[in-house]
């Protein structure tokens, strides 16, 4: 070989030495950076949560303790051999009565009084006497039954108002009469009107009619009947 070459060879190795040693040194550099790294992590992170440290190391340092507790051992209580015990019999023996039966008194009847029978009056009558008679001043009854409704003797024709007339307005007016002792209206009350004035009109007409007096056994009596006043359009 000649100088040249050797020279070359011996700088080609030179630099693969320098060159391993600078690799070298980059990994020590990397390694102590890392761990420096972790270091400041670690220190960072319990710093910044202090409460978790604190309780992991008291979770290692409490362990959980285990106690073994004996059962007792009971013996079961004796058994006491009831003994039967016989009561004894009591019998009822029957005493005799010392003092003899005392006979019953007899008792005496004494006869009843005959009462005598009273004859009746010749007025007394016997069989259906009637109904009895109204009482005097309780208002007046109305009609039905024995009191039958009286006749009517007068009669007024109710006035037709033209203005119900011309409303085509029509039906019947029931009114409730009171009448007293000598057939003329008393009071009348409206049971069922009509509007435009017929009922107004129909009261004015019934006022002025007249019926035959009601009469009760023999009396005349003021009664309540019913009217009814019909207007129809012809």
């Amino acid at each position: 070989m000649s100088t040249n070459e050797r020279q070359n060879q011996d700088l080609t190795l030179q630099e693969l030495s320098l060159l391993a040693q600078e690799y070298e040194q980059d990994r020590r550099t990397l390694r102590i950076a890392t761990i420096i790294a972790i270091i400041f992590h670690v220190v960072l992170f319990i710093i910044r949560f202090p409460e978790w440290t604190t309780k992991t190391a008291e979770a290692q340092q409490t362990k959980p303790k285990i106690f073994v507790v004996q059962q007792p051992r009971f013996k079961p209580p004796e058994v006491q051999k009831q003994q039967e015990i016989l009561k004894p019999r009591t019998v009822r023996v029957p005493i005799p009565d010392p003092t003899p039966d005392e006979p019953e008194p007899v008792r005496q009847y004494e006869p009843e009084e005959e009462i005598p029978e009273t004859p009746l009056p010749a007025e007394a009558v016997f069989g259906d006497i009637g109904p009895p008679p109204p009482p005097e001043d309780e208002g007046p009854i109305r009609v039905g039954g024995q009191l039958k409704e009286p006749r009517r003797i007068k009669y007024v024709d109710p006035v037709y108002p033209e203005i119900a007339r011309r409303a085509r307005v029509s039906g019947p007016v029931i009114l409730e009469v009171v009448l007293d002792k000598e057939g003329n209206p008393k009071s009348v009350k409206v049971l069922r009107g009509l509007s435009m004035g017929l009922t107004e009109a129909a009261v004015e007409a019934v006022k002025q009619w007249k019926w035959e007096p009601s009469t009760l056994n023999g009396k005349p009596v003021e009664v309540i009947i019913i009217v009814t006043v019909n207007f129809r359009l012809q």
